[in-house]
C-alpha cells in the first residue's frame, strides 16, 4: 500500500449533491481538502443527447452488478461521475413540506419524526436554491412550506400545449404549479442563457453544462481554490480507524490499480445512501465488528427510494412542446376526504421521444398499434405527454443494504402501495377528463423508459444511516457526525429518517450547506 505523504484537513468521498456541495462550501476556508471520486468527468459528446445511448444502452450508468434479496443480480441505475447522479437527474429541486419533518401516520405505518425541523433547514433551502439556480414561483402550491425569501429565478414557463394542459387541470379544481427546476436558463435574454430548453434533459447528461448539477455548481467552483485537490478514478475501499476505534486514521483507495492510503483530520462520506452504507459495512474491524459506526445495527437499514410510476398521456391533439417538464401537482400530497393518509406528488417527465419508445417498450408496440394504427413511433411521440407519480415508501429495518463477499446486496420490499395506487387512479381520471371524448389513452408499466421502477431504479435512494439524538436507534448525530467515530461524517441522503414524497436532492444540498457551516466553525 502506498501511503500518501500529504495530510489533509478534510477528505470528502463522493462528488454528488452532498459531497460536491460540501466541497463548494468548505473551499474558501483555505483548509487543505482532498476530494475522492470513483468516476471521472462525464465526457461532453453527441451521445449525451442520444435517447438510444442514454436509455437503451445505459451508456452513463455503471456496469457493475448488485444483488436482490433472492441473490439475483441486477444492474443499478447508478452514475459514477464527477457530480454523481446529478449528472443525469431531472433537476427538479423541491423543499420538503413542514409536516414531512414531523411524525406522519400513513395507512401502512408511520413516517418518523426528524430530530431537526423545517425551520432548521429553511435558511439552507434558500442558500441551496440560489446556488443551484432554482427557477420557481411561490403561492400556487397548496402544500408549499413557509419561505423567508422568494425563488432566486422566475419559473420556467409553460410552452403553449403545456399551458393548455395546465389550464385543463385547473378547471377540475386542482392547483397545478410551476415545477421548481435547477437550470442555467435566462428566458428574458436567450443570448445570455446557457440552457436552450432542449428535449433531452430529464435523464440525460447536459452537453452544454446548462443543468445545475453538483459538478457545475459545486466541484468546478471548488477547484478554483489552490487548497482543494480532486482525484478521479479513485474508488475508496475501506476506512481504517486507530486502535481506539474512535478516529479514522486512513482512507484506503484504489487508484491507478494500486492501493493508496490518504490521511485527514475529518473524513466525510458522501457516496449515496447505498454506497455509503456499504463502505461503512466493508470497514468492519475489531472495534466495529458489525461495520463502522454500527453499534446501533442501523447502518444499511431503513432504505427508501419512493414508489414511482410513469404514465404516458396520448392525445389526438399534438404536443409540439420542446421542454415539457414544467408542471407539478400536490393536491393529493396529504390524501383526500375519503382517504386521510398521504398519497404523493405528480410531475411532468421529460419528453417521450421516439427512440425511447422503440428501445424501452417493444412488447407494447403491437397492441398499441391496434389502438392507433395510423401512428408510427414518431407520431406517437408527437402526441405524448409524460407524467411521473411518486409516493413515500416507509422506513423498514428489513429494507436494507448488505455486503456479502464484498458485493452489495439490496433487500427491498415495497410498502404503502395502496396510497400509490390511489394516486395513479386519481391522476388517470384527471387525464381522461381533460377531454371527455376519450381521445386520451393512458398507458402504464412499459411505454415510458424506466416506468416499471424495479429495484434497479435508485435515483431517489435515502435512509441507511439515519440521523438522530439517540445512538441506540440512529447512526449519525444531528450534525451528521457518526455517534461512534469522532471525525467521521455522512452528508448524502443516508441521513434521511424518512423519504417524504418529493425529490430528495434539494434537501441533500441544503443539509450539506448546513453541515458545512458546522465544519467551518469546527475547523476554525
Amino acid at each position: 500500500m502506498i501511503i500518501d505523504d500529504s495530510h489533509y484537513d478534510v477528505i470528502i468521498i463522493g462528488t454528488g449533491a452532498g459531497g460536491g456541495t460540501l466541497a463548494y462550501k468548505l473551499a474558501p476556508t483555505g483548509k487543505k481538502i482532498l476530494i475522492l471520486e470513483r468516476g471521472g468527468f462525464l465526457p461532453q459528446e453527441k451521445a449525451n443527447w442520444s435517447p438510444s445511448d442514454v436509455f437503451a444502452q445505459e451508456r452513463y450508468h455503471t456496469q457493475e452488478y448488485w444483488y436482490n434479496s433472492a441473490g439475483e443480480p441486477f444492474r443499478p441505475q447508478m452514475s459514477y461521475w464527477v457530480g454523481g447522479n446529478t449528472k443525469v437527474y431531472g433537476a427538479a429541486l423541491l423543499r420538503l413540506r413542514e409536516r414531512d419533518f414531523e411524525k406522519v401516520q400513513h395507512q401502512d405505518g408511520v413516517s418518523p419524526e426528524w430530530c431537526l425541523k423545517y425551520s432548521d433547514f429553511e435558511p439552507y433551502y434558500c442558500e441551496a436554491e440560489k446556488l443551484y439556480d432554482v427557477h420557481g414561483k411561490s403561492g400556487d402550491d397548496p402544500t408549499e412550506p413557509h419561505r423567508s425569501s422568494d425563488y432566486p429565478y422566475p419559473a420556467v414557463t409553460h410552452e403553449p400545449r403545456m399551458q393548455q394542459i395546465c389550464d385543463a387541470i385547473t378547471k377540475q379544481g386542482l392547483h397545478p404549479f410551476y415545477l421548481p427546476l435547477g437550470l442555467k436558463l435566462n428566458e428574458v435574454d436567450r443570448t445570455l442563457s446557457t440552457c436552450i430548453r432542449c428535449d433531452t434533459c430529464d435523464g440525460f447528461p447536459c452537453l452544454l453544462h446548462a443543468k445545475a448539477d453538483a459538478e457545475v455548481e459545486g466541484i468546478r467552483p471548488a477547484l478554483k481554490y489552490p487548497n482543494v485537490t480532486l482525484k478521479t478514478e479513485a474508488k475508496v475501499l475501506r476506512l481504517h480507524t486507530d486502535e481506539s476505534g474512535r478516529e479514522i486514521r486512513g482512507v484506503e483507495t484504489e487508484l491507478n490499480n494500486q492501493s493508496h492510503l490518504f490521511r485527514g483530520n475529518i473524513v466525510v462520506v458522501a457516496c449515496g445512501a447505498i454506497n455509503s452504507a456499504a463502505l461503512l459495512l466493508r470497514s468492519a474491524n475489531d472495534k466495529h465488528p458489525n461495520g463502522l459506526a454500527n453499534r446501533s445495527d442501523q447502518v444499511g437499514r431503513n432504505f427508501t427510494k419512493h414508489l414511482t410510476t410513469a404514465i404516458v398521456q396520448l392525445s389526438a391533439t399534438p404536443n409540439p412542446t420542446v421542454y415539457q417538464k414544467t408542471i407539478c401537482v400536490n393536491d393529493w400530497y396529504w390524501g383526500e376526504p375519503d382517504f386521510l393518509y398521504p398519497m404523493g406528488e405528480i410531475q411532468n417527465t421529460g419528453n417521450v421521444l421516439k427512440d425511447m419508445i422503440a428501445n424501452e417498450a417493444p412488447p407494447l408496440l403491437a397492441p398499441f398499434a391496434k389502438l392507433v394504427p395510423k401512428f408510427g413511433l414518431r407520431q406517437i411521440s408527437k402526441h405524448a405527454t409524460g407524467w411521473w407519480l411518486q409516493t413515500e415508501d416507509l422506513p423498514d429495518r428489513n429494507n436494507r443494504v448488505r455486503v456479502v463477499d464484498n458485493k452489495i446486496h439490496l433487500d427491498y420490499t415495497p410498502n404503502n402501495t395502496e396510497a400509490h395506487d390511489r394516486l395513479i387512479y386519481r391522476w388517470m381520471d384527471v387525464l381522461k377528463a381533460i377531454n371527455k371524448s376519450a381521445e386520451h389513452v393512458i398507458i402504464r408499466n412499459g411505454i415510458y423508459p424506466r416506468n416499471s421502477t424495479g429495484i434497479q431504479v435508485v435515483g431517489h435512494q435515502s435512509g441507511t444511516c439515519r440521523f438522530g439524538e439517540d445512538p441506540s436507534n440512529s447512526v449519525l448525530d444531528p450534525n451528521c457526525r457518526t455517534h461512534d467515530v469522532n471525525n467521521l461524517y455522512v452528508v448524502d441522503s443516508s441521513f434521511f429518517p424518512s423519504s417524504s414524497s418529493v425529490n430528495p436532492t434539494l434537501t441533500i444540498i441544503a443539509n450539506a450547506l448546513r453541515v458545512g457551516n458546522y465544519l467551518i466553525e469546527k475547523l476554525a
